[in-house]
């Protein structure tokens, strides 16, 4: 049985091309609720899948926040320990990420990630050296660390400049 495929898109079937198969129209547009994201063919589309990033931040904070809280007021919920590992991964391996600006985005993924398990050792280290290891020290140390970070990245940066309007 002979395979005949398109020059212009090798993966689409045939009833993929004419529409028939319920993804698309027969002139390539895309309906339903793909419609705004952008696919691999770098067309944009909109819709509830088109950037989860503000809402994925927004949750992350959250968590790391409600973590932090939870380690502070010595809370016996479940929650306490999986939510201050998270921050206490999350809020220095953003604030590294922030930093790193020219590399790709796994290169710092990667490098944020061994950055903030290094920040968390040497915090440990160092309140264990010199006898005040607490939860609460330690919480307050990395936060330190990040806020200091992150700010030091955010003034690096050069300012965005609006054009003054003339008349």
């Amino acid at each position: 049985m002979q395979n005949i495929r398109s020059t212009t898109d090798p993966d689409r079937t045939p009833e993929a091309r004419d529409g028939t198969d319920g993804t698309g129209g027969a002139d390539g547009t895309e309906t339903g609720d793909e419609a705004g994201a952008t696919d691999d063919a770098g067309r944009t589309r909109s819709g509830p899948g088109r950037d989860l990033t503000p809402l994925l931040a927004g949750a992350a904070t959250a968590i790391g926040g409600l973590g932090a809280l939870l380690a502070l007021t010595d809370s016996g919920s479940p929650l306490r320990a999986p939510f201050t590992l998270f921050f206490l991964l999350a809020a220095p391996a953003a604030a590294i990420a922030a930093a790193l600006t020219g590399l790709e985005p796994f290169g710092r993924t990667v490098a944020s990630l061994a950055g903030a398990v290094a920040v968390d050792m040497l915090v440990a280290q160092l309140l264990l050296a010199t006898h005040h290891w607490s939860a609460g020290a330690g919480l307050a140390a990395v936060t330190a660390f990040s806020a200091l970070v992150l700010l030091s990245a955010l003034l690096r940066r050069p300012a965005r400049r609006t054009p003054k309007r003339q008349g």
